[in-house]
């Protein structure tokens, strides 16, 4: 499948478009997403990959500059971005008392004068998950109690995945004995560079029949592998593999997320939907970090993929700083004026 090759029926319209808000922004009550189960490897699908560049990069010049919303809109779906966020603390320097911090930011993520302003405090609106280093999972896990709110941790020698196969799945195992609901492993680069694609589809399904109930989102990493090609390759392998999300980056890449890069995985997606019936999670991570980043890479989603898209279930941000100006936003549409930033601290 050409990764490039198919484009939203709009995509060369040249008139702009308004996204209307996304309606009914109050939290649903949790519901059970069907888990990936994996299919065998299908080595000749992962060889016959093709993806245009050319025509990636076309498509996702469109999507930010053919979508606009405002006022009203614009808040709801900023509102919405809050609820898709896998709010992050990924540092050397973690301590117990900021994990805790960030997790009471997760719990309240907007102050309540805004809250007020904006007549939302019905909605209770929380972010989609904390993630976290292991180290830190047991304190967020306790920190969130009785929220709802799932803790993810990243894992499997992260960030480069390089530490050996046994002690990757041990450290799968004590992050779900310490009750993170979801687990953020990294593929191992140096598979996809010598085509031992067997080699990566074994590997990510041992770690996903470690995470038994845990959800597994697989780290791509994609500013390391070079070529959209080897991005759309190694979605395919994830995918077959079990994995029920993958994620572009892990933040710590010289590239993060890109809409290049995030186009051809959701495409991607897509197919591995066609193929099998099976909706995978997506996750953009590193690098997004103002609110119309986030507007453009929804209105991505809803156009390649659909509503299902827009809910936590089958997306998130891996974000650390893009909650900071989602808040300033929010405060410039009730006042009119814009927040200093050190005014919505994380933690």
């Amino acid at each position: 499948m050409a990764a490039g090759d198919k484009t939203s029926p709009n995509a060369g319209s040249s008139n702009r478009s308004e996204i209307r808000p996304v309606p009914n922004l109050a939290p649903e009550s949790p519901r059970e997403h069907a888990r990936n189960p994996g299919m065998p490897l299908r080595l000749d699908w992962v060889r016959d990959v093709r993806v245009n560049r050319s025509a990636v990069e076309r498509r996702a010049a469109t999507i930010g500059p053919r979508r606009g919303v405002k006022k009203d809109w614009q808040a709801a779906w900023l509102l919405r971005a809050i609820r898709l966020m896998d709010l992050t603390t990924l540092q050397g320097d973690d301590t117990p008392g900021r994990v805790q911090r960030l997790c009471a930011k997760a719990r309240r993520p907007l102050e309540q004068h805004l809250v007020d302003a904006l007549g939302i405090g019905h909605l209770d609106v929380r972010v989609g998950a904390v993630c976290v280093y292991h180290e830190m999972v047991s304190t967020a896990v306790r920190a969130l109690e009785g929220s709802g709110i799932p803790v993810a941790a990243v894992s499997t020698g992260f960030p480069a995945g390089l530490s050996p196969l046994p002690q990757r799945i041990q450290e799968i195992q004590a992050s779900v004995a310490a009750g993170a609901q979801e687990i953020d492993i990294v593929i191992t680069r140096a598979h996809l560079f010598t085509g031992n694609w067997q080699a990566m589809y074994d590997e990510v399904k041992a770690f996903r029949e470690t995470c038994g109930d845990a959800h597994l989102k697989a780290i791509l990493a994609t500013g390391d592998l070079r070529v959209l090609r080897n991005v759309a390759r190694a979605s395919l392998v994830c995918m077959m593999a079990g994995a029920d999300f993958i994620k572009t980056s892990t933040g710590k890449e010289a590239q993060n997320a890109t809409l290049p890069v995030s186009l051809v995985m959701i495409r991607m997606i897509r197919a591995y939907l066609e193929e099998t019936g099976v909706q995978i999670g997506f996750k953009p991570a590193g690098g997004i970090s103002q609110a119309k980043q986030a507007l453009v890479y929804l209105a991505m989603m809803k156009d390649e993929l659909g509503r299902p898209w827009l809910e936590p279930e089958l997306f998130r941000f891996g974000a650390s700083s893009l909650l900071t100006d989602i808040e300033r936003q929010l405060e410039h549409h009730v006042t009119g004026r814009y927040s200093a930033a050190y005014r919505h601290p994380l933690a």
